[in-house]
């Protein structure tokens, strides 16, 4: 199974890719959550067109993908699961658990490190928010990301089933929390106990720092909950909130591909740290 699985990797993720997308972009198309402010055909084209630019630059950058790694890490036994006797199941849940730690970790220093958060600002400067914002990222940050995905593979000694598992339900996670939809407030409630929802998400998108500075998660809520800075809503609801980064509201700078690119290099970053938490209402005439 394996060795199946690493062999058709790219055609795995890229069918699991497709089938989720079209799947959000039924479900957007016939119950959007919230009004677009940006012609979707504009937004469309430059996020979806960062997403061939990066994965062109993963496979340039990284010929040996995550999952071959995690083939190496096996076969040497290299890493903590693998030092380990349990069950497959076991510690195929294990691993799932654990990568998905590291992502939150890693979403939360991009977010506390001034340097980071230029990279990140790119996924946050979406003037909109529907499942091409969650595959919005800058290339150095991609890079980046793929580099801590390497160390956590290596300290961890996942199998190979399991991080492609673990990347096709990021993947699809991703698609869906970024949903410009919304599911029932009670079903929404239930479901977000276990798994972060769209309307969980999309508070971390506000352009209120305090909530941008929640709901970390891309899979699990419980690191959010955990480590406190889970938010339940927005302050002025999901229909009234305001998306995006506030001093970044220019289509032209951020709704573009060459935008979006020279965007962590354009202008100072000072205050936009994980531990702004409180709110202060703007000053009038602010």
């Amino acid at each position: 199974m394996d060795s199946f699985i690493q062999t058709h990797e790219p055609t795995l993720r890229l069918a699991a890719f497709l089938g989720i997308f079209a799947a959000m972009a039924l479900w957007e198309l016939r119950s959007p959550r919230r009004a677009l402010a940006v012609s979707k055909l504009r937004r469309w084209s430059a996020n979806l067109g960062l997403v061939v630019l990066n994965t062109l630059l993963l496979r340039l950058a990284f010929p040996v993908a995550a999952v071959g790694l995690a083939a190496t890490a096996t076969s040497n036994g290299w890493g903590l699961l693998n030092q380990m006797a349990l069950p497959a199941g076991v510690e195929l849940v294990l691993a799932l658990v654990a990568l998905d730690l590291a992502i939150w970790a890693q979403h939360v220093f991009f977010h506390a490190v001034p340097a980071l958060w230029r990279l990140h600002r790119v996924h946050h400067a979406d003037l909109d928010y529907d499942l091409t914002t969650g595959a919005r990222f800058h290339p150095i940050e991609i890079l980046l990301s793929m580099l801590i995905k390497f160390a956590a593979i290596l300290v961890l000694g996942p199998s190979v089933v399991a991080v492609i598992l673990f990347e096709v339900i990021l993947n699809g996670m991703a698609m869906f929390n970024h949903g410009n939809v919304g599911l029932p407030e009670r079903l929404d409630k239930r479901l977000r106990w276990l798994l972060v929802t769209p309307d969980m998400h999309r508070v971390h998108h506000s352009v209120a720092a305090d909530e941008a500075n929640s709901n970390f998660g891309f899979n699990l809520s419980l690191w959010d909950r955990l480590f406190g800075t889970y938010r339940d809503q927005p302050r002025g609801g999901h229909t009234g909130m305001t998306i995006g980064i506030d001093e970044l509201r220019d289509p032209r700078r951020v709704c573009g591909l060459p935008g979006m690119l020279l965007l962590p290099f354009r202008g100072a970053v000072t205050d936009y740290a994980i531990n702004c938490r409180a709110w202060k209402a703007p000053e009038d005439g602010a």
